[in-house]
């Protein structure tokens, strides 16, 4: 490991700290970032007006339908509201974010900084390569492999650019389906850092069932420690039952970060025989009974959750849930259910902070 320092720490955008402080944490979320890639202009006119307005109650109803069709939906710019938002959070009893905004999203670390001092939260940081379309046409035509670890790297041990502010994890690594050249060589990059450094990993997979695994195919060829590897998004990318148990024999973490989200997704999935569902996505409900069905099987200690907050119409202020959701809704929903506190405490304390202790 390159910095002996770091070992069995966890890394904020304010500095080490002892895994113990973390608590309870949310370990795939947003407070600052900029996707305009993810924007689908409509084609039609009068909605197309509407693709350029601000957030507000008079378009949420339409927002909420066509996330991805409002610009303003997809920029969180405003430290102000992200402070605002996040203490709600910390009111209902959070006390760390894993804020996966990583290259290619407009990630602030200053800005982190600045909102984990007024917010007192842990915020750890993500790095790594987000390189779905259509930033693989402005940013990795330039980039190898070493260029990309040895970034990663930097920014583990030394900071991001000169702001002196270190990433704690690799993530979230963004990959497309189907999986590219430049996604194999960003894995492989990822897995080149996580070795040289000890850091956990966070992944985007892509949309489709397969993806998972052949993202996992490439981590472990090159040598990564999937027991350190969350796979984000299972809950829109997995199904069925027997892939996730699947999955989780392969020794990685389950991320269930879509949390509010429900109903169906307007970025299409890709069909197969493992995925006969197109657009649909489970409701906090499902989520929670699929959650206690691994926990059946035995896979408590791979299971993470969150809410991937990165839509304005999901913030409190817009109308939507918040950071605080899964404090002030599912966990009483989960104990409803028939969730015990030990397993509850154990997916939001205990293997948050198993996965984010460097090695």
């Amino acid at each position: 490991m390159v910095d002996s320092e770091l070992g069995n720490k966890v890394q904020t955008v304010l500095g080490l700290i002892e895994a113990d402080r973390l608590g309870v944490t949310l370990t795939h979320e947003h407070f600052l970032l900029d996707m305009p890639i993810w924007f689908r202009e409509p084609s039609a006119s009068s909605e197309k007006l509407i693709a350029y307005q601000p957030v507000s109650l008079e378009n949420l109803g339409w927002i909420r339908y066509h996330p991805c069709s409002n610009l303003d939906n997809l920029r969180f710019l405003d430290e102000e509201v992200a402070i605002s938002e996040g203490l709600r959070y910390r009111y209902a009893g959070g006390n760390s974010v894993v804020e996966v905004t990583s290259i290619g999203l407009g990630r602030d670390p200053l800005g982190l900084a600045r909102i984990s001092r007024a917010t007192g939260l842990h915020i750890v940081m993500g790095t790594g390569y987000y390189l779905e379309q259509p930033i693989k046409t402005v940013m990795a035509p330039n980039l190898t492999e070493e260029i990309m670890t040895e970034e990663i790297v930097r920014e583990i041990t030394v900071g991001v650019k000169d702001t002196g502010i270190r990433a704690g994890i690799i993530g979230e690594v963004g990959i497309e389906w189907p999986m590219q050249d430049r996604d194999k060589m960003s894995l492989r990059a990822t897995a080149n850092a996580q070795k040289e450094t000890g850091a956990p990993v966070s992944i985007h997979p892509g949309r489709s069932p397969n993806s998972p695994f052949e993202i996992l195919d490439v981590l472990s060829g090159a040598g990564a420690d999937i027991s350190r590897v969350v796979m984000s998004h299972v809950d829109r990318t997995l199904f069925v039952h027997e892939t996730r148990v699947r999955l989780a024999k392969m020794g990685c973490f389950l991320g269930y970060d879509q949390f509010s989200n429900e109903g169906w997704s307007p970025l299409r999935m890709v069909i197969s025989e493992d995925n006969p569902q197109k657009a649909d996505l489970p409701n906090d409900a499902e989520r929670i009974n699929q959650i206690m069905a691994l926990i059946d099987e035995g896979f408590l200690n791979q299971i993470l959750i969150s809410q991937d907050v990165c839509h304005k119409h999901t913030l409190w202020r817009y109308g939507g849930p918040g950071y605080a959701h899964i404090l002030q809704n599912v966990i009483p929903l989960m104990r409803e259910k028939g969730m015990t506190e030990e397993e509850i405490r154990c997916i939001l304390v205990e293997n948050p902070k198993r996965l984010l202790r460097f090695t």
